[in-house]
């Protein structure tokens, strides 16, 4: 078996780059499993191109997880669609798509961590306001995730606040989510990127964060995102859907 993580992509490199050392961490955390990386757009290697590689080296199942946070376009319509194509002109090669990534309280673990590692303090909860930064979309779906996950934040964890903000494509702006925390009573102000790695959008969310008291790193290769990419893996064979090579899959009783 071969999990297949499948990226994004960007032009900065400090994408690939924190992309390889979740691979190298997974492979680290599990020996036996074979991790590879795909990418959609900007870098190398793109998926098709991985998938061509292994069925050529008599690969026969892949576990596809997408480096996702939210289920929107990419999740529902773009990596599906790749798969599909990929795997229709690599006979006997059959892959299974994982679930993304989010919601998970391992990742709302590693946002609280990532914040502390900026200077806040958990005894400061109660008078700290939190924003919490998306690359932002413009699938409803996703951004009411994302305003889900700030709730429930909010509430497990005991902030003054936890307000949802997008780097790109909806409202609210990460600046005016600083202003709207401080105007609401809040004595500091954070800012937690919710992204893996960084690039154009998380360059963003940090531009949008000066004025506020704390930034938070990405969520980058950490201990929690690898116990939970080898969780969706582990999932994914339980009843995910697989997408079918040409001419495979089970033929129905007659």
């Amino acid at each position: 078996m071969v999990l297949l993580l499948v990226a994004h992509g960007s032009r900065d490199p400090r994408h690939a780059a924190t992309v390889s050392a979740l691979r190298d961490r997974l492979a680290a955390a599990r020996p036996e499993l074979r991790v590879e990386v795909g990418y959609l757009d900007f870098c190398v290697p793109s998926v098709p191109r991985v998938l061509e590689r292994l069925a050529a080296e008599g690969v026969r199942e892949v576990v596809a997880l997408p480096l996702l946070l939210t289920r929107a376009f990419h999740a529902r319509t773009d990596i599906p669609g790749v798969l599909r194509e990929a795997t229709a002109a690599l006979p006997g090669l059959r892959v299974r798509l994982a679930g993304v990534l989010g919601p998970s309280p391992l990742l709302t673990a590693t946002l609280e961590r990532r914040l502390y590692e900026a200077g806040v303090r958990p005894g400061d909860r109660r008078s700290t306001g939190v924003v919490l930064a998306a690359a932002g979309s413009s699938d409803p779906e996703a951004g009411a995730v994302i305003a889900g996950v700030a709730r429930e934040w909010e509430r497990a964890a005991g902030w003054f606040a936890v307000r949802p903000a997008f780097a790109s494509a909806v409202p609210p702006r990460v600046e005016d989510a600083v202003r709207a925390l401080r105007a609401a009573g809040a004595r500091r102000v954070a800012v937690a990127p919710y992204v893996i790695a960084p690039g154009r959008l998380p360059d963003r969310i940090a531009e949008g964060a000066r004025l506020a008291d704390a930034l938070g790193d990405v969520l980058g290769a950490a201990d929690e995102l690898v116990s939970l990419a080898l969780r969706r893996y582990e999932e994914a064979p339980a009843g995910k859907p697989a997408v079918a090579p040409r001419g495979g899959g089970e033929r129905r009783p007659a």
